[in-house]
């Protein structure tokens, strides 16, 4: 799923580049009611690409699964871990239609449409059945992308959600995961961002709330799986890096400074448990896990990304948010001591290229420096989310009493204020800053994308 030789804009994109071919019927196809690392690999690259390209045909991917992923997440707001892909031992028996079935629940006109839309056949393209997709029709259904269209496609979608929801469905892997939700809540935070979705923001809280009120040990020690109201085994190296990665995502949706000083905190237990004072990098497990024979540090990102190559990142990401000369020098330790592996295979190692991509050139700072949910602060806001920002970090200070805990975070901010009691936002690189801007107009003449995101 991590593909090789392409110089990725933004950690996200390396996740899938194959979207307008390998993202079929995301409702009809990914949606296993669970979290799954390609299925949110999935959204991720889908959200990123939306970001990067305004892909408004692709809008409905992510939207759909997770808006699946949240409908079927009802224990508690995490998510559980998977799904088999048989049921009534037949392999893909729940997620599989013929022309027939689509046709009792929509009726002929509607039916036939939605078979011609996503290439549902009498021939079938599995074990005689048709996996809903857009394979080789993606541009026709751009053509058609008017309003009406896509409302037609949404209802019948859902009509035939619902139907399908009669079936038996597959087992289910009720575990949930520190990883997997931390990847997800990244996922849904990101979703939120950029599709100005808060429902996909107030579920990634309600996740991020659980994993940490219920996966800790009596000391506080951060754990690894969640099963039936008893949480156990020390979290590993993955754990932490995921969470931190999810939390940071989650800060730039929400601009809540609670997830700033959870993935801070998750970084710093994740140092003292898991670094290599010798060697540099990180162990898989911690010192205070059973020790083994050959302590283990995986760097090789495959479906999903190495606990190390996204520790690489969370550093980096709050380095430049925080300003903290100790966070970027272990980032720096971090890159270095995989250097020669990933050299040697690139291909391999795409998320660390990410983060070392992320590290060559000082990223932009972009702050926004007004009330949260004022007006002249939101109308930026809708600037900067309809821009492509892949290599800049995104922080709101508001002004006065509630600004007081960002700015602990990053006391650098302390002079970034709002310009005339208007809100405003200032453009920084290596804590020099540009003159603010208080308007939309403003604000989008700014050479942003060249200057400070130069990719």
């Amino acid at each position: 799923m991590f593909l090789s030789l392409v110089r990725f804009n933004h950690p996200l994109e390396a996740v899938v580049l194959l979207v307008p071919e390998n993202v079929i019927s995301v409702e009809d196809v990914v949606q296993r009611c669970t979290v799954g690392y390609q299925q949110v690999g999935v959204d991720l690259g889908c959200l990123n690409k939306i970001d990067q390209l305004g892909d408004t045909v692709g809008v409905d991917e992510p939207h759909a699964d997770l808006d699946v992923n949240i409908k079927c997440n009802y224990f508690h707001y995490a998510f559980y871990s998977a799904e088999d892909a048989d049921s009534e031992g037949v392999e893909g028996k729940f997620y599989l239609w013929s022309p027939q079935e689509v046709v009792e629940v929509l009726g002929e006109e509607e039916g036939r449409h939605f078979c011609r839309c996503y290439g549902i056949t009498e021939e079938g393209n599995f074990e005689g059945k048709s996996i809903p997709n857009l394979i080789g029709r993606r541009d026709k259904i751009a053509e058609k992308g008017r309003p009406a269209e896509n409302e037609r496609i949404k209802r019948a979608r859902e009509r035939l959600f619902a139907a399908r929801e009669k079936r038996v469905r597959p087992f289910k892997d009720d575990k949930i995961l520190t990883t997997w939700n931390g990847l997800m809540i990244a996922a849904l935070s990101r979703g939120a961002w950029v599709l100005d979705a808060e429902e996909y923001a107030l579920a990634a809280e309600r996740a991020a709330r659980f994993i940490l009120s219920n996966l800790r040990s009596k000391e506080g020690r951060l754990l690894a799986r969640y099963r039936e109201g008893e949480a156990s085994y020390p979290a590993y190296l993955d754990d932490y890096a995921f969470l931190a990665w999810g939390l940071i995502e989650l800060y730039r949706a929400t601009f809540n400074p609670d997830w700033l000083e959870e993935s801070l905190r998750l970084s710093e237990e994740m140092k003292e448990l898991f670094w290599d004072e010798d060697s540099g990098g990180f162990y898989f497990t911690g010192r205070d896990a059973e020790r083994l024979p050959v302590s283990l540090k995986g760097i090789e990102d495959g479906a999903m990304p190495s606990g190390n190559s996204v520790a690489a990142l969370v550093l980096l990401l709050l380095a430049a948010i925080t300003g903290n000369g100790d966070l970027e020098r272990q980032a720096a330790a971090q890159l270095q001591a995989f250097g020669g592996t990933v050299a040697a295979a690139p291909h391999g190692h795409t998320f660390y290229l990410c983060a070392l991509d992320f590290a060559l050139a000082p990223p932009a700072e972009v702050v926004v420096a007004g009330e949260r949910d004022a007006p002249d602060t939101q109308e930026l806001l809708k600037v900067l989310r309809a821009s492509y920002l892949p290599e800049a970090v995104l922080l709101l200070h508001p002004p006065g009493k509630e600004g007081e805990r960002i700015r602990r975070l990053a006391p650098h901010l302390a002079g970034l204020q709002p310009l005339d009691g208007r809100a405003a936002v200032y453009l920084c690189r290596d804590f020099a800053c540009r003159a603010p801007v208080t308007s939309p107009e403003e604000l989008e003449a700014l050479p942003m994308q060249h200057e400070y995101c130069p990719y």
